[in-house]
């Protein structure tokens, strides 16, 4: 085989075979993201090639992209939320700056990068909103954010950010020790460095604090549109597999099934009022 015109679907078919057939070090096959990363580019090159009319016809167009299933994200608890947090040592300038960015992560729920890339004029103190500037799929949104947010990111700018800041007056919101934004990785590092403090064994990082906002506001029975809004999911199926973990968290924590069909021992019910049925009067004329 010397030409890509001398490509059939069914090598193709084989190819993608081959690849759920590959193991790995650990002696697991590949994910299926990972086979279908290896896959498109393929599929991509033959697209162009049939489309600049390199060859006739497109030899991949009724390839079938491998399925997965999307896993049920991890999140936190509440009380491991706020144990976190407390770990910060907000007697210290560094302290307060993270105490501020874990605040600021759990009430949007933006993402790693957006976060990153936060300035100061994007946070509305007094509106308390959030401007996510070109966030995922370079589309901007506004995004509330909560008052003890707000409270911590006023100490941080009033406190501690001028002692960051370089000459060159940056406007990233978050500065490192060095007066410089924050690089993903780096700033994935610091907030797992807190989760491990907390002896918490769960993946993730800022992403962690995503889930964990996403999952708290359908336990207190936000919208799922609302919620879709605020992380920026094209499509309401993505904020769907939340649902599943707030149902499940629900369940565990209730044993005889979801909060909302219990009622609590403080609430009682009201006595029905009866009504009185139409008839004779009591007295006789």
């Amino acid at each position: 085989m010397t030409t890509p015109a001398e490509v059939t679907r069914p090598i193709l078919e084989r190819y993608q075979r081959h690849l759920t057939h590959i193991l790995q070090k650990n002696g697991k096959s590949l994910a299926w993201k990972t086979q279908a990363r290896r896959l498109l580019p393929v599929l991509g090159l033959f697209r162009w090639l049939a489309k600049h009319h390199h060859i006739l016809f497109n030899p991949g167009s009724e390839i079938e992209m491998p399925r997965y299933e999307k896993k049920v994200p991890s999140v936190l608890t509440v009380a491991e939320v706020e144990r976190v947090i407390g770990l910060a040592d907000v007697g210290t300038p560094i302290g307060i700056r993270d105490r501020a960015m874990m605040e600021t992560l759990y009430s949007t729920g933006i993402r790693r990068m957006e976060f990153a890339r936060l300035e100061i004029y994007d946070v509305d103190l007094d509106e308390r909103t959030v401007k996510v500037v070109e966030g995922k799929g370079r589309k901007d949104r506004l995004v509330p954010i909560g008052q003890r947010a707000v409270g911590w990111i006023e100490k941080y700018l009033a406190e501690v950010r001028p002692e960051l800041e370089m000459p060159e007056d940056s406007r990233t919101l978050f500065l490192t020790r060095d007066g410089e934004a924050f690089s993903s990785n780096h700033l994935g590092n610091v907030i797992r460095t807190y989760i491990e403090r907390a002896k918490i064994h769960k993946p993730g990082a800022c992403h962690l604090f995503r889930h964990t906002m996403a999952t708290v506001m359908l336990e207190n029975g936000a919208d799922i549109r609302f919620v879709q809004a605020m992380l920026g999911h094209k499509a309401i199926t993505t904020t769907e597999i939340y649902t599943h973990v707030a149902i499940r968290n629900r369940r565990s924590s209730d044993g005889t099934g979801p909060r909302w069909r219990t009622r609590s021992a403080r609430t009682p019910r009201r006595p029905r009022r009866r009504r009185r049925r139409p008839g004779r009067s009591c007295f006789l004329l």
